[in-house]
């Protein structure tokens, strides 16, 4: 089919490969060179198309926008155009990543403004939880981890995107990585300017983005950074819950909205989706560095959330360790709580004696932390070990298996090294920084859990389910893991050394060329790209 880009044609579906349209005379062929195949959608200000380039062989796609400015006047269309090539410039640059769409071509063409931008096929993330449900909280890390360094590339590039939301990002279907489309800046310049020249206040409210995902500052056509990164925090309980903005309720004395009872996460990450989320920008997360450092914390936050209160300052110590933690990074609060700067500060002292620790023993913290545990006792049992700041718990397999039955799904920082669960279904389970060394999970159901920065050294994972897992710092080091599914599992910075990947299924999985030298591989492993062979 070819489709008219005139804007006021009654009828713009035309035969595919015609010269005219039908209906209006106006050609079909933009430039001599872009047909337009189907319309994708169209706002108060403009549209956007799918096109086929004839100029170039194989007639690749391209999806072409088309700036609509709502008045003719000499100086509305000099202030469009000026403001039009301006951004295209902007789109330029910031294309030169692999999440961003590359811009292709910009043009005017009949005063309408044109930007002709990549294809990229896949569904958004808002096609998938309509499809699929809501996802879970290992889902909504691997989105963070995609999003937020994606966030701190285009605010260097000095841009702000202003419409974040689940229907402009797309997980491409080539690879599973999300594309940030429809940055918008164009059509926002425009009409806030145009707004106050014309008093045009229907092309104001466009300019302000999507309600529900725009914080205030924006609404009130002051976006800020950290705007993007209130729509992302926007982003991930829709995903945890299925339910767009305006279907949740607010606080009506503070304006925040209502979300925690509707999902179950961890402690840290709800304080995560709390700061994203705040209505005041004074305290709310400045920029995307500051949300990736909080994430980066969340094996430590839960013991220091417990232990801070009943230590004396100055006499916290690293668990197997007679040094003192610098008590310089606490300040006495008599009403039992610490700024959150003064709990990061803390976690970088424990994370920096740790390494320490590790460095002189030549044993990692998750078997100093695992030896302390046995030396406690239990095996049968599930224990919190001696104080209230011992988060490392043991779990035997039948307490597991019971637990899980039951409708939990929290087992991060348990202990598990040994256990045979063999063929056991564990699918959505939050294995966060838990020990599972030379545990025996041949054929288990792990579809879409949680094994972020835990200990799998050695670990049985023969024919099991990891699609969809997020192992991100996990340590596979000399894990089985032959014939497992690891189908877009997120594996960046995992220790892969010596694990053995022979027919393992990668297609679509985040992992490096560098992590995967390290493991082994026969003719039966499918790579990321879903072809097989040697890696």
């Amino acid at each position: 089919m070819s489709y008219c880009l005139n804007p006021t044609c009654p009828n713009p579906e035309n035969l595919a490969y015609s010269d005219r349209c039908h209906s209006c005379g106006s050609s079909l062929l933009l430039r001599d060179r872009y047909r337009v195949v189907k319309a994708l959608g169209q706002g108060g200000f403009g549209a956007t198309f799918v096109a086929r380039d004839e100029s170039l062989p194989g007639e690749p796609s391209c999806v072409i926008k088309q700036l609509r400015p709502s008045g003719t006047a000499p100086h509305v269309l000099q202030m469009a155009r000026e403001l039009f090539e301006r951004e295209a410039v902007t789109l330029g640059r910031i294309g030169n990543h692999p999440q961003v769409p590359r811009l292709l071509d910009y043009f005017e063409d009949r005063e309408h403004f044109y930007l002709v931008q990549e294809y990229i096929s896949g569904l958004t993330l808002q096609q998938e939880v309509k499809a699929q449900g809501a996802i879970s909280e290992a889902g909504v890390k691997q989105f963070l981890t995609e999003i937020i360094p994606l966030l701190q590339y285009i605010h260097d590039q000095k841009v702000i995107h202003r419409d974040i939301k689940p229907a402009n990002l797309i997980r491409r279907a080539q690879d599973s990585r999300l594309v940030l489309i429809d940055f918008g800046a164009v059509k926002n310049q425009v009409s806030q300017t145009a707004a106050m020249q014309s008093g045009q206040t229907a092309l104001t409210a466009y300019a302000i983005g999507t309600p529900g995902f725009a914080p205030p500052e924006q609404m009130a056509m002051r976006p800020v950074y950290s705007s993007d990164i209130y729509a992302a925090g926007i982003t991930c309980i829709y995903l945890l819950t299925g339910k767009s903005p305006k279907d949740l309720d607010y606080n009506p004395t503070t304006g925040e909205m209502m979300w925690e009872h509707l999902v179950t996460i961890s402690p840290h990450l709800s304080g995560v989706l709390r700061k994203m989320l705040e209505v005041s920008v004074r305290n709310r997360y400045q920029n995307a560095e500051e949300v990736l450092r909080a994430l980066e914390m969340e094996p430590y936050l839960n013991s220091l959330a417990q232990s801070l209160v009943t230590q004396p300052v100055g006499g916290i110590k690293e668990r197997g360790s007679s040094h003192p933690v610098d008590s310089g990074v606490l300040q006495n609060n008599t009403s039992g709580s610490y700024s959150s700067a003064g709990v990061a500060q803390v976690a970088a002292a424990i994370r920096a004696r740790r390494a320490k620790i590790a460095e002189a023993t030549g044993a990692t913290s998750h078997r100093l932390v695992a030896a302390k545990v046995a030396s406690y006792g239990s095996n049968n049992t599930e224990a919190t070990q001696g104080s209230k700041s011992q988060m490392i718990r043991q779990l035997n397999l039948d307490g597991l298996r019971n637990a899980y039955t039951k409708g939990r799904r929290d087992f991060a920082s348990h202990n598990l090294s040994l256990l045979n669960l063999q063929g056991i279904d564990l699918s959505g389970t939050n294995f966060h920084s838990a020990i599972l060394e030379r545990a025996n999970l041949q054929g288990a159901n792990l579809f879409n859990s949680d094994f972020g920065r835990a200990s799998l050294n050695r670990t049985i994972l023969r024919d099991a389910n990891l699609s969809k897992a997020y192992l991100s710092h996990a340590d596979l080091e000399g894990a089985d893991l032959r014939g497992a599914d690891l189908s877009y599992a997120y594996l960046n910075n995992a220790n892969l050394r010596g694990a053995n990947l022979c027919g393992a299924n990668l297609t679509g999985a985040k992992v490096s060329g560098e992590q995967l030298t390290l493991a082994k591989t026969n003719w039966m492993t499918v790579r990321p790209n879903g072809k097989r062979g040697l890696l």
